[in-house]
């Protein structure tokens, strides 16, 4: 691809990813009102925050494989249509039943960050690499430090129908861009779609996710929280016998069980975890009332601008996170990436009594999720073949979903269980936050235990190459094989 191109291709790829991570938030504001808005109970109103959550696991994995199949562009576009379409549902409907629905093609959306960085790998420059996967792979933090103020406002000050009208026409733009701007992937697998492999990862994924983020609301020691797990706990394992003997696996986990894989997977896990008690933590310290001693007492628009700024550290690091890893390799981007994070969530300890010292330590925290972000695609691609990169990036973008629902189970159960009483309401206590805080840095602290696990990358200076230790594919030194 010429250099005049790069740029637009990585522009409208980062924006598809920008947008997709949009739909993280866009119901943040809404969450107090849904019942309401739905006509439903507060339990049944959940499901369309659980709904793209699963739709999101489920479809990342299944939209790689048929990506590296068929085309990582056309399955792109499928993923932007299906959330475009479901954009236009929830923007119709004043029902559960339809907002569930169409929140949950929402969810399809995130095939998209690991199918734009795949079509990364294979058109841009070795040169152009780095950088453009680094600003990919954060989009999903970017967006969802920017979405939050941007709905709030929006909620507040128009229909809230007008939320979805927005993202639906987002998603249309970004769609009609990538069919002008981006270029079919000629790189193909080809072969035979595992649907057993996919029922199965399904069931399991649903499982397993299910008991994670109703098990608060269910009962942790209820029918329901042990029946899916005791379901995941079976179905998992028969997925996997499935998928190593089966001659063409939705995800090839002889590859997966590589130690560079395996490890950047388990790594991801716990990275996510620490990014998304952040997010969780941060907004209800800075709304929590003034008169309990420890809130700040600001409205949901003016918490979503304090937190804003973190999205714009995301999109500023991210380059030197590329320059790290092509210096250093991706592991030391990573491995830094997790150190900044514990910092991060240490100095929260200190600074969590002022709203410029959550603006502080939140940018801290999500400077070191963009080192660590921008390194994980490098590595796994590093160590996977041509033909598989974005199954590969859609198992590491799921791993990084189960630990955003785990964070958002554990956190919450740390914050309604550690409360004060406030008029008769039960509040998180400041004792609930440091225990997050805690919780967030030996995530962070975790995962660098991990990354120091990763095998290193021999260089061959000579043709900018390298090799992981393990005996992985060849890939270029900022992390991607060469085409």
């Amino acid at each position: 691809m010429s250099q005049a191109r790069t740029g637009p291709v990585v522009g409208v790829l980062a924006g598809a990813g920008i947008v997709v991570s949009l739909m993280q938030t866009l119901v943040v504001p809404l969450i107090p009102e849904l019942p309401d808005l739905l006509h439903t109970s507060a339990a049944n109103a959940s499901w369309a925050i659980t709904a793209t959550l699963l739709a999101g696991a489920v479809a990342t994995p299944v939209l790689g494989r048929l990506g590296d199949m068929y085309g990582k562009r056309r399955i792109l576009l499928v993923s932007l249509t299906l959330l475009v379409i479901g954009s236009l549902i929830c923007g119709f409907s004043d029902a559960l039943a339809p907002m569930v629905i169409g929140r949950a093609l929402q969810g399809v959306g995130a095939g998209v960050i690991p199918l734009g960085i795949s079509i990364m790998r294979d058109e841009l420059p070795p040169q152009k690499l780095g950088s453009s996967m680094a600003l990919m792979s954060s989009s999903l933090g970017i967006g969802g430090a920017f979405g939050l103020p941007l709905s709030a406002v929006i909620a507040q000050h128009a229909s809230w129908h007008a939320l979805f009208w927005i993202s639906a026409a987002l998603g249309a733009l970004v769609a009609a861009a990538v069919v002008v701007l981006v270029p079919e992937s000629p790189v193909r697998s080809g072969g035979r779609f595992d649907t057993v492999g996919a029922i199965g990862l399904t069931i399991g994924l649903v499982a397993l996710l299910l008991a994670i983020s109703k098990g608060s609301d269910w009962g942790w020691g209820s029918s329901g929280t042990l029946g899916m797990l005791a379901a995941a706990v079976i179905v998992l394992p028969v997925w996997g016998w499935w998928e190593l003997r089966t001659e063409q696996p939705l995800v090839d986990l002889r590859t997966s069980a590589r130690r560079q894989v395996l490890m950047t997977n388990l790594a991801s896990v716990v990275v996510g975890f620490a990014m998304y008690a952040m997010s969780l933590v941060s907004p209800q310290l800075l709304q929590m009332p003034t008169a309990t001693g420890y809130g700040l007492g600001r409205s949901m628009v003016a918490a979503g601008l304090w937190m804003a700024p973190a999205g714009l550290v995301m999109m500023l690091i991210s380059p030197f996170s590329a320059k790290l890893s092509k210096a250093k390799g991706p592991k030391v981007s990573l491995l830094v990436g997790t150190v900044i994070i514990a910092a991060g969530y240490l100095a929260a300890l200190g600074l969590m009594g002022h709203a410029w010292g959550v603006l502080v330590f939140s940018c801290l925290i999500s400077g070191g999720i963009a080192f660590a972000y921008a390194a994980m695609p490098a590595l796994i691609m590093g160590a996977v073949p041509v033909s598989e990169t974005a199954a590969a990036n859609g198992l590491n973008t799921l791993m990084r979903s189960i630990g955003t629902s785990s964070s958002s189970a554990v956190i919450g159960v740390v914050l309604a269980h550690m409360t004060v009483d406030f008029h008769g309401h039960a509040l998180p206590s400041e004792s609930g936050f440091r225990t997050a805080f805690m919780i967030g840095a030996g995530a962070a602290v975790t995962a660098a235990l991990v990354t120091l696990a990763i095998p290193g990358i021999r260089r061959a200076k000579a043709t900018g190459q390298a090799q992981p230790q393990d005996g992985a594919p060849p890939a270029v030194v900022e992390g991607a094989a060469a085409k």
